[in-house]
């Protein structure tokens, strides 16, 4: 080991590295029984906290305390009992193509420093393109996720429709809208006053009626409507609004419609999606994320847009120092088309994996979702004292625990306990929310992993709770 020129042997990296691989082989083998733990601050404080190591320590002694440490103690989002917030089902070739992508180091921001990076970005970004059926010409790019995918098409629909002069200009969403669209428009130089959040119907989809009443309202007091957000699947409950709805309303009063498919919208790649986001195609930008629906590793979220002018516009400042860099027009620089200028290779995994697997297998492991999802509804609705307030819907259910004779206050608080009841036993996760103003609990088991057992044995669980928790 040569220290000063942070270098290992051929032979250290490789023993360390066959190490790594193991673990790896072995996390998605499904050796691991429990979903991980969420342990406190002070266990962790003292397992952890040290003094920076001044001469370094051995390797393998690093990975060891990695191995015992760090990677017990934390949620694993990619197990198949994993069913809380929006799950992270990983595959092994989108973990490969990140080594390979963090190993060579690629740099994906210009075309002089990595062609076939952008090259595959581009190939990749248009078998998305297409399968969210925008036409041809129709572009974008990868991001960390769908936040700051959120914020890349909604810079693009400011520099568009408003020319960046943010005086009076009023974008809107529904009340199930992500919160990364407020924080988009704030980083945007909006004001929390310029986002009408409208209250959603009784589908919790964007209510037609009140968009266009608030869109008039704000035209006649002299504001400026320029976006309609819509959501194709909410986190909440999976809810898609209704896109070709809200297509007419904005070609009628000149919006332009971005749409929040974070979630949702790689399901376009097999048929019952394609049927839930009927509209999709009419989008002026989409949002969405491959490290949810594509079972792809952290990070990579992405955007298109109908017209990818509107990147390029928003974002193109060059600096001096870029000047080497600035080819010709076909020679691609991402770094013109959003915030970042030093990204890294994530279209590599997204790439790599669609290749290996193929379209119709991850399809096949989408439709999983959607049957999934059905399979614990019907399972609910089986049993006397659970009532389902969502259907199963692009993969989520939610649903609450009623007892007969008990009071809403009781209700909502056995409601409340009974999440972090069932996860403190780090056999399975699941989250609650809001509806309505009532605690619901929600599945989402889109892990292509999971399988009928992992379902019904957590509804098991979750019944068999409820029979011994006391709630005043």
């Amino acid at each position: 080991m040569d220290r000063d020129a942070l270098q290992l042997s051929r032979e250290q990296m490789r023993s360390l590295g066959y190490r790594v691989v193991d673990l790896l082989v072995d996390h998605f083998a499904g050796t691991e029984e429990e979903t991980g733990q969420t342990p406190s601050r002070a266990a962790l404080e003292e397992a952890l906290r040290e003094d920076l190591p001044e001469d370094g320590q051995d390797p393998h002694a690093v990975l060891d305390q990695v191995e015992e440490d760090v990677l017990p103690n934390t949620r694993r989002i990619d197990h198949p009992r994993f069913f809380g917030f929006v799950p992270g089902p990983n595959n092994f070739i989108g973990v490969l193509a990140d080594a390979l992508a963090a190993g060579f180091n690629v740099f994906s921001g210009t075309w002089i420093s990595g062609a076939a990076a952008a090259q595959v970005e581009l190939v990749t970004i248009d078998w998305l393109r297409k399968l969210c059926g925008l036409p041809e010409g129709a572009g974008g790019l990868f991001t960390s996720g769908g936040s700051m995918a959120n914020v890349t098409a909604l810079a693009a629909a400011r520099h568009a429709m408003l020319d960046d002069i943010l005086d009076d200009a009023v974008a809107y969403c529904s009340d199930q809208t992500h919160t990364s669209v407020d924080r988009a428009l704030r980083l945007l130089g909006f004001g929390p006053d310029q986002l009408r959040r409208l209250p959603s119907d009784d589908e919790f989809r964007l209510d037609l009626e009140a968009l266009t009443e608030a869109v008039a309202t704000d035209r006649t007091d002299g504001h400026r409507p320029f976006c309609v957000i819509a959501n194709a699947g909410t986190t909440n409950t999976g809810a898609v609004d209704p896109l070709p709805a809200l297509a007419e309303v904005a070609d009628e009063h000149d919006l332009w419609l971005h749409v929040d498919g974070a979630y949702g919208a790689p399901t376009a790649i097999c048929k019952r999606g394609r049927e839930r986001l009927t509209g999709l195609d009419r989008a002026d930008s989409i949002t969405l994320d491959p490290h949810k629906w594509l079972f792809q590793p952290f990070e990579i979220g992405g955007v298109l847009v109908r017209n990818p002018t509107h990147l390029r516009r928003a974002f193109r400042l060059e600096g001096e120092y870029l000047e080497d860099a600035m080819g010709p027009e076909e020679e691609v620089n991402f770094s013109a088309y959003g915030i970042q200028l030093t990204r890294s290779f994530r279209a590599l995994k997204l790439w790599m994996t669609l290749k290996v697997f193929g379209r119709q297998h991850i399809a096949a492991g989408v439709r999983r979702g959607f049957e999934r999802a059905e399979q614990a509804e019907r399972l609910l609705r089986k049993r006397p004292e659970w009532t389902v307030v969502t259907p199963a819907q692009m993969g989520i259910v939610t649903f609450r625990c009623e007892p007969n004779g008990w009071n809403p206050l009781r209700i909502d608080a056995l409601n409340r306990q009974l999440p972090p009841a069932i996860n403190e036993e780090n056999q399975r996760f699941l989250t609650k929310t809001t509806l309505d103003g009532r605690p619901v609990l929600r599945l989402c088991p889109i892990n292509p992993r999971t399988t009928r057992e992992d379902l019904r044995a957590t509804i098991d669980r979750l019944d068999a709770l409820r029979q011994t928790m006391s709630v005043s």
